[in-house]
């Protein structure tokens, strides 16, 4: 018997509602995607990776990787691939419920970058309309530039949208400062209440939230030449088990 379909937006709610993840102690648990590269690609895509999360185009530097045999969650690593876990964006919402924020999944889609700074959506997918998460789609189209970002600061990035009501503007604006001093942030733009964020409407009496795709880090392997299949939303990791990619 095969389970019912289920719309991204109600999988982000659910999972979100598992995160434990603490920013002030950074301890708890954390949602991750799990990636797989070729076995002999792993030294360049780590180089790629590392350039990536130094520039500031992902939620989070923490990662874990597994060998082929390793077993994460219900998922065993084939032979000759290696496993790569890293935090996905919506534990961000996690932190954010936990906090009494009711943050509303609107979409995943491409922001434009200039000057190092985001401009637009040019691209998006709303949750409600699909079952298979935007940025793996959009991934698969080949349309981001995050080399581009890093190296001239004019591109394009992987980024989801978030819609909050404004009477949780206090919680939400404490919880990214909490955020930002802590292992795991990644937002990129918030609006005021009742105005567009990065050219996309938000509901009357609520305002916009833009947060870095966990994805990125693998649109720019993919962008270096590598193969890579990424798998969003794959569980939950405690955040001790994690490690910085700049300890590797």
């Amino acid at each position: 018997m095969y389970p019912p379909l289920k719309f991204i937006n109600h999988l982000i709610e659910e999972e979100a509602m598992t995160v434990t993840y603490d920013p002030a102690e950074d301890e708890g648990l954390v949602i991750y995607n799990l990636s797989m590269i070729g076995a002999g690609d792993f030294e360049p895509v780590l180089a790629v990776m590392k350039e990536v999360f130094r520039a500031g185009i992902s939620p989070s530097g923490l990662v874990r990787f597994y060998p082929a045999g390793e077993r994460i969650g219900d998922y065993t690593i084939p032979d000759g691939r290696v496993g790569i876990c890293t935090v996905c964006s919506t534990t961000i919402d996690g932190v954010m419920i936990r906090r009494g924020a009711p943050i509303h999944p609107i979409g995943g889609g491409v922001v434009e970058i200039e000057g190092g700074l985001p401009r637009r959506f040019t691209d998006m997918i709303l949750y409600d309309a699909t079952t298979i998460d935007p940025l793996e789609v959009l991934v698969s189209q080949e349309i981001t530039d995050i080399t581009g970002v890093i190296r001239r600061g004019r591109g394009s990035v992987l980024a989801n949208l978030r819609e909050c009501h404004m009477e949780a503007e206090p919680v939400v604006a404490a919880v990214i400062d909490d955020l930002e001093q802590s292992m795991i942030a990644g937002v990129l733009e918030v609006s005021a209440p009742n105005a567009p964020i990065l050219g996309f409407g938000c509901s009357p009496q609520y305002f916009g939230i833009s947060i870095l795709g966990g994805t990125n880090v693998m649109a720019a392997v993919k962008e270096a030449g590598y193969e890579v299949e990424i798998n969003s939303l794959s569980g939950l990791i405690d955040v001790g088990d994690l490690a910085s990619i700049y300890s590797l």
